[in-house]
């Protein structure tokens, strides 16, 4: 169950894990007894997170055996699986059954329970983050104990621990809410003019169920807009045109790195939600991972000014560019998520694997962005100041009580989370 390690990574390949040792359990109860008998530890998913957020100078623990369905409550139209499972494997096990979840991560090998943890999210005017989709989960804390919450039930305290940051505990069971299945259709169209995107900026990220524009910042163009319609909603065959953007007319992939065969289908053929809804294949691997990732939230009213201020750093971003992606999130109600109280549309980098050049550039994009309170994401790189950061969630406070009563000796704190959160609280 327990295995040394050396030389742990994540996933990107640019962040060697503190841990040396590595468990895999096999049962909730086997949860309880490690995190109770541990000093410090920590629950690590697919390893996707770009910074120190599931780092630890204890041990790791990974779900990676519990990753099973639990049940499946058809009339309450909820799903509860354990904290191991990802949403390729959730995917199809609820298409098969008639449901859906509402969205999905782009990349769908990420667990659910790391997702969920640090808010990140799919695309969609009307679509809340993965996180929104929680209706209950149950958290194994400090002392080993079993804490479940729900949004039925526990309000405010169910709002604060969903984005939970690895600071509460190790989830190990999550439900979900369910929608019934449904069909989409991927088109994805080249060449969107700047001045377009600029005077119909709502309209373009509205004109679909979920909209994604990648852009590498050169040109008077964005590269490519991708169009996913659910075929319930929209009939008839996808324009050709949108906005000035023309329809391709073979499958594509949003970036030189990425070869298009790992890409999901697209040219308006419809298929099931989690089969289009991904940019990527189930079975398909996106890239080598070698790359650095960042992302910034900004309220959906100021997206133009945004997009505008950082493209006025383009002759600073090219020589790092993989590709950029900008998408929209509705708001929620999650004390930490980077969607609070507020439409968001998020700007995500894929730099080249260059951290001294990225670290020096990061500063200069939050500081264009800091007048629209751009909220970095929280698995991935950002230099911006704790007391910054901290300033942007309101109700920090309150998680900080949280983790307190679960976690009074600060078994789950790491270095990012005793800087960015816990600062005056750190863990002996």
């Amino acid at each position: 169950m327990a295995t040394t390690i050396e030389g742990h990574r994540n996933w990107a390949g640019n962040l060697a894990f503190g841990a040396t040792v590595l468990h895999r359990p096999e049962t909730v109860e086997q949860v309880q007894e490690l995190v109770a008998a541990s000093a410090r530890i920590k629950a690590v998913g697919a390893r996707h997170c770009i910074n120190g957020i599931a780092d630890t100078p204890g041990e790791h623990i990974s779900l990676e055996r519990l990753d099973r369905v639990v049940a499946l409550d058809r009339e309450r139209r909820t799903v509860t699986i354990e904290g191991g499972m990802r949403y390729v494997e959730l995917g199809a096990y609820l298409h098969a059954e008639g449901f859906a979840l509402h969205n999905t991560a782009s990349l769908p090998q990420i667990t659910v329970a790391g997702a969920v943890a640090t808010a990140t999210h799919g695309s969609g005017d009307r679509n809340g983050n993965l996180a929104t989709s929680v209706a209950a989960l149950d958290l194994v804390t400090a002392s080993g104990e079993i804490i479940s919450l729900s949004r039925e039930r526990d309000g405010d305290r169910f709002r604060g621990a969903v984005v939970g940051l690895g600071a509460l505990g190790v989830i190990v069971r999550l439900t979900l809410d369910i929608v019934p299945t449904f069909e989409v259709r991927q088109v994805i169209y080249r060449d969107l003019p700047l001045t377009r995107l600029d005077a119909d900026f709502a309209a373009i990220m509205g004109g679909a169920y979920s909209v994604s524009l990648f852009t590498d910042w050169h040109g008077d163009t964005v590269n490519q807009v991708w169009a996913k319609r659910r075929v319930a909603d929209e009939a008839a065959p996808a324009p050709s045109d949108y906005f000035g953007a023309a329809a391709m007319a073979y499958k594509v992939r949003p970036s030189g790195r990425v070869p298009a065969d790992v890409c999901t289908d697209q040219l308006d053929l419809p298929g099931p939600w989690h089969l289009r809804l991904p940019h990527f294949n189930p079975d398909g691997i996106p890239s080598s991972g070698s790359e650095l990732q960042t992302e910034y939230f900004v309220p959906r009213e100021h997206a133009q000014a945004a997009f505008r201020a950082i493209d006025g750093l383009r002759n600073r971003l090219a020589p790092l560019m993989g590709i950029s992606e900008v998408r929209s999130i509705a708001a929620d109600d999650l004390h930490l998520s980077m969607c609070y109280e507020r439409d968001s549309i998020a700007f995500h980098f894929t730099w080249l694997p260059d951290w001294p050049a990225v670290r020096a550039l990061l500063p200069l994009i939050e500081e264009r962005l800091a007048p629209f309170d751009a909220r970095p994401h929280w698995g991935k790189l950002f230099t911006m100041s704790p007391e910054r950061v901290r300033s942007l969630y309101p109700r920090l406070p309150e998680f900080r009580a949280l983790a307190r009563e679960y976690d009074p000796t600060g078994k789950f704190h790491n270095a990012l989370l005793d800087e960015y959160i816990f600062v005056g609280q750190r863990a002996q």
